[in-house]
């Protein structure tokens, strides 16, 4: 019998950089080159149209988002959920707010890269995305190894 938890979901702020941090390094594996540095982050939440969504269970941060928007089109730049919060809610949670979020600033698709082989793509098929694009060896792990990229996009209506 699995327990129900509330995931509670409140809008991110430069002040909440350690928590993506955290998480960051937590649900990110270094042998794939996905994770941001903070300054990356840092940069972009100062851009207009960047928003970042902070995901906790009772009080703990469990994950965050971090999402764009530019004309009618919204990107999920990162989504990420701390090891201790998987398989839980959290990085669907968060995506659905994404999505809804993107809805209320108009936007018409919602856009997102992940790498190949990555176990968040079964969330996101689920979520009405589709895949559009591949891009080959994008990601650089620690070790030099290359990663394909995968694009997906749902439309919003």
């Amino acid at each position: 019998m699995s327990t129900i938890v509330r995931i509670d979901l409140r809008s991110g702020a430069v002040a909440d950089l350690t928590i993506v941090d955290r998480v960051m390094r937590d649900a990110f594996d270094p042998r794939f080159g996905e994770a941001w540095t903070h300054n990356q982050v840092l940069g972009l939440l100062a851009m207009p149209g960047v928003w970042l969504t902070i995901a906790e269970i009772y009080g703990a941060p469990a994950g965050f988002a971090l999402s764009r928007r530019v004309l009618d089109e919204a990107e999920l730049l990162l989504l990420a959920t701390a090891q201790p919060f998987r398989r839980r809610g959290v990085g669907a949670a968060l995506l659905r707010s994404v999505i809804s979020d993107a809805g209320l600033q108009s936007a018409r698709t919602v856009h997102l890269e992940v790498r190949d082989g990555n176990d968040a793509i079964k969330l996101y098929r689920a979520s009405g995305f589709d895949k559009v694009g591949e891009r080959r060896h994008y990601y650089r792990g620690a070790n030099g190894e290359a990663f394909d990229a995968l694009t997906y996009r749902r439309a919003l209506l």
